[in-house]
């Protein structure tokens, strides 16, 4: 089904190159850089010719007086352009005025640079931006392009093609932040394509998309999500001709080894320019290179029937349209008789998108460029596969340069409908609703099943299935019920959120004391409001509290999803967090024993996330304020030590499999900086963070403190430099100076030591960092008990288990290494 008109120039607003906007018509000059909060113009990038000038952007600011900020501190270099911010904790936008020809381009290509600051600072005050979280809306608020984002440590650029307002309104972009959160913004680029440079080009429907579907995406705006150079290296925007990013396509195919193989050649790319194939498309890097089946001759010989395809996936958003564009290049182009040029199928969500793909249709000349668009519709797995496959007439088993994934955003297209239609809409709306609304208070009287337990778990089962697999929630349905607590309970045990009982004040919103009406106390967290963040965080928590117990996590006592609140439901932990007892309160310092006790704690409870459940779940937000202390409730006044916060946690790598392939979530300062770098995610990130825990025990101090000398500012590089030097004794919090046995400390130091390598794979398990604190444990009981008696180890040590019930005597008696004591237990 061929789609035209409008589409098509959102479809090809990529070709236009950044150096051809200057030599436009006037009438065609839309075209707007700003270096935002900036008081200067600046060239980016500053390596490449010709450079684009971002100049200030206060001429298109309103309020004018929304602040400008700059960086006090970085977690790495950047860019000038992106070395300060318009940031503010009210709502400011951007007014762009259309262009004075009565012709106006239908979409803009728009780009918001977002790289956040750890603390910002203007003329007026202080603005944290490095965890703003905030909406972005273009033309008026009728297209909601980000809702409730909140922008990676590492940075972000957003790419969106954007419907104009054909009827000469300007054009705005607002930023509005979240309720006690904050919006910035570091650049802007917005600029249209030319007609010229448009063709008649055509975009293939598969599986589900309908008629409906496709005229929907004249209307909307897209995202660009994924930009792979397919078998080559990464693209850098100084070797685009628009300057975009095209990644290596390897983190993302599903290949066994030896399944495809990579091919180039050094021979010119050739574009048909008179049916709008240029080099602007896509550059001549992205068609030199191309991965293609690794198919024998012998081997389609001796298997028939042989399902050889290769497969690229994706995570995507259930349920949601996407625009996939596949590039192309044949460097063989040799005949167009069947049987000795390459012919396969491409897939697209698992659907075929075109049987029978023969390059020498559409290329007669080899190296000849030429790329297809499908519009397709994420499956219910969650995930959008690319798949170029096999056809047995072929020579070969298909080639691939390059690909393009653009998503719909989820937003409100009632204003752009006309009046008729929207009149009609509404009619039909309110009509469905109500006979819903009746239906369901029938069944509701026929059956008395309460209607906001049955949603919940509902949407807690749909959940459930996306995040373990489908066939493995069994019950789920009615575990949801069990945890269901209805609102009004909660505003009885929390005295309708009464500010005396706010005890704490978090990313997801505040956390209150409560007591249930059966006496149990509880610790209730509300959200700050139904955000689309906040909500995958909410069901998260929800299915790994409901499935999994363990005396060191945090139990889910229930939840309330009711008159569009979110709220969790914890067991109540008296003594608070873990960085509450450290310093920044009034707490009593903890003992060397405490904190190592703690530790053990806190460690049994992620192993237990890592091997002791049927997946391997990964935290990501290791850290100590998500690590909760009660007391035993014994005479000895013994503490309780439970791992918190399961909101950004996520299944592990599958077997096989060395890592998942994630946007990087987690809290400044306890990040692992591999999967800051690649995005790639294994539980040694939990077991990095961890090692930053363990050096905020030793020293009690924060991990990130800016009021400290430059070179003691994160406590992760001051403790190592401090170990190298031999200074151990001035890193540990002086409260505990003179309790701490020195071969206790060395293993504590040592462990932390091992736990921040830089590569994942040189980190101990957490298993391994469990028995290495038991460990230290029994050195400092061994020891301590042994300078109170004449330095004699008494015959009645006491035993430490891990979870699987093996002691630690071995290690305590004969000081073997906790690696070899643990083998020789199994």
């Amino acid at each position: 089904m061929a789609v035209h008109g409008r589409l098509l120039v959102l479809l090809l607003a990529t070709v236009l190159p950044r150096a051809a906007l200057a030599a436009l018509s006037p009438g065609f000059q839309f075209q707007f850089f700003l270096a935002c909060g900036a008081n200067y113009s600046v060239s980016f990038p500053s390596n490449d010719f010709p450079t684009n000038t971002f100049v200030p952007d206060d001429a298109y600011l309103s309020p004018a007086s929304a602040p400008a900020v700059s960086a006090r501190f970085t977690p790495y270099s950047r860019p000038a352009l992106h070395a300060a911010a318009r940031a503010d904790i009210s709502a400011f936008s951007y007014r762009f005025p259309s262009p004075a020809s009565p012709y106006t381009p239908p979409f803009v290509v728009l780009r918001l640079h977002f790289f956040p600051f750890f603390q910002a600072t203007s003329s007026q005050y202080v603005i944290n931006i490095f965890s703003a979280r905030f909406n972005v809306s273009v033309s008026g608020h009728e297209y909601a392009l980000m809702s409730s984002f909140s922008p990676p440590v590492n940075g972000a650029v957003k790419e969106f093609f954007v419907p104009r307002d054909l009827s000469g309104g300007d054009f705005h972009v607002t930023f509005t932040p979240d309720a006690g959160s904050s919006a910035f913004v570091n650049a802007i680029e917005l600029f249209s394509a030319p007609l010229e440079m448009l063709w008649c080009g055509s975009v293939t429907p598969v599986g589900a998309v309908v008629k409906d579907d496709m005229d929907l995406w004249q209307r909307q705006p897209l995202e660009t999500v994924y930009r792979l150079n397919v078998g080559g290296p990464e693209v850098t925007i100084e070797n685009d001709t628009l300057w975009r990013t095209w990644l290596p396509d390897g983190p993302y195919l599903y290949d066994a080894r030896g399944k495809s193989v990579v091919s180039n050649t050094s021979s010119p790319i050739i574009y048909d320019t008179s049916n709008g194939y240029t080099r602007e498309v896509a550059p001549d890097v992205v068609y030199q290179t191309q991965r293609m089946a690794n198919v024998t001759d012998w081997l389609l010989a001796t298997t028939p029937g042989l399902n050889f395809n290769l497969t690229w996936t994706f995570p995507a958003v259930k349920g949601s349209r996407y625009l996939v564009r596949l590039h192309f290049c044949d460097y063989e182009v040799v005949s167009s008789v069947v049987g000795v040029s390459i012919v396969f199928n491409v897939y697209i969500a698992q659907a075929i998108g075109t049987p029978d793909l023969m390059p020498n249709d559409r290329a007669t000349v080899s190296n000849k460029a030429f790329y297809m668009d499908y519009a397709a519709k994420a499956p219910s797995t969650g995930n959008l596969t690319v798949s170029i496959g096999l056809v047995l007439k072929s020579n070969g088993g298909g080639i691939l340069n390059g690909l393009e994934i653009m998503r719909l955003p989820p937003v409100d297209l009632s204003s752009r409908r006309s009046n008729g239609q929207t009149k009609r809409t509404v009619l039909i709306t309110v009509a469905v609703v109500l006979g819903a609304a009746v239906l369901a208070c029938v069944a509701l009287c026929l059956f008395g099943v309460p209607y906001t337990k049955y949603s919940a778990s509902g949407w807690a089962e749909q959940w459930t299935n996306r995040w373990f697999g489908e066939g493995e929630t069994s019950g789920m349905e009615s575990v949801s019920r069990k945890l269901h607590i209805p609102l009004a309970k909660i505003k009885a045990a929390t005295d309708s959120f009464h500010e005396r009982n706010l005890i704490g004040v978090g990313g997801f919103g505040n956390v209150y004391k409560g007591v249930l009406s059966d006496g149990t106390p509880v610790a209730v967290k509300r959200a700050m409001r139904a955000s689309q963040q906040g909500l995958p965080k909410f069901q998260t928590e929800i299915v790994v509290l409901s499935g999994i117990r363990h005396q060191h996590l945090v139990s889910l006592i229930g939840y309330c999803n009711e008159q569009a609140e979110m709220i969790l439901v914890y067991e109540y932990m008296e003594k608070g967090t873990l960085r509450s007892h450290l310093y920044g309160s009034d707490e009593p310092a903890l003992s060397w024993k405490q904190r190592l006790e703690i530790c053990i704690g806190a460690a049994r409870g992620l192993h237990y996330l890592h091997r002791g459940y049927a997946e391997n779940i990964i935290h990501r937000d290791v850290k100590s304020t998500n690590i909760l202390l009660g007391s035993d409730g014994g005479s000895t006044g013994g503490v309780i030590t439970k791992v918190a916060d399961f909101g950004l946690s996520r299944i592990g790598p599958s077997f096989g499999e060395t890592h998942v392939s994630t946007a990087v979530k987690g809290s400044f300062g306890y990040l692992d900086p591999g999967y800051f770098k690649t995005q790639q995610l294994t539980d040694r990130s939990d077991v990095y963070s961890f090692g930053v825990v363990l050096l905020e025990v030793l020293c009690a101090r924060p991990v990130i403190d800016q009021s400290l000398d430059h070179s003691m500012i994160n406590i992760a590089e001051w403790a190592m430099r401090m170990r190298r030097e031999g200074r151990l004794d001035k890193m540990a919090d002086p409260r505990i100076a003179g309790e701490v046995d020195e071969e206790s400390l060395l293993k504590f130091v040592e462990t932390a030591e091992k736990c921040l390598a830089d590569c994942w794979v040189d980190r101990p398990s957490m298993g391994d960092v469990l028995w290495n604190l038991e460990y230290c444990m029994q050195l400092q009981e061994m020891n301590v008990i042994g300078d109170e008696h004449d330095n004699m180890v008494p015959s009645s040590t006491s035993l430490l288990l891990d979870d699987t019930g093996l002691s630690m005597t071995n290690v305590a008696d004969n000081k073997v290494s906790p690696a070899r004591a643990r083998d020789e237990a199994r």
